[in-house]
């Protein structure tokens, strides 16, 4: 079982940047790749960006790329997901994830609780 709490969320203008945080404890986390998801209002959930447990490979759907940042550390135990230019359509629900194959599955095993981003315009 790995545990995931994310935070960082709030209420931001449209163009400010923000950084989401999720912390990881349990069964090895480091050993998981990871992934931030989305969930807007009337929307499915959709993954955002990935990172493989080395941090080598990185995923960025087309719609962030450019603007998001995934990192981690694995020795902290601790996703991060970068956000610049902030977008009122970037409003959604973020959920951190970890799993395997995640960019092929678009989905993830143990989940976080979400943060909430809203942009204002």
């Amino acid at each position: 079982q790995v545990q995931l709490v994310e935070s960082g969320g709030g209420l931001v203008q449209a163009g400010d940047s923000l950084r989401l945080s999720c912390a990881a404890s349990g069964r090895t986390p480091s050993t998981y790749d990871m992934g931030w998801f989305r969930q807007a209002p009337g929307k499915e959930r959709e993954l955002v960006a990935a990172i493989s447990w080395s941090g080598i490979g990185t995923y960025y759907a087309d719609s962030v790329k450019g603007r998001f940042t995934i990192s981690r550390d694995n020795a902290r135990n601790t996703l991060y997901l970068e956000i610049n230019s902030l977008k009122p359509e970037d409003t959604a629900v973020y959920y951190c994830a970890a799993g395997r194959a995640m960019v092929v599955t678009q989905s993830g095993a143990y989940w976080g609780q979400g943060t909430q981003v809203t942009v204002s315009s």
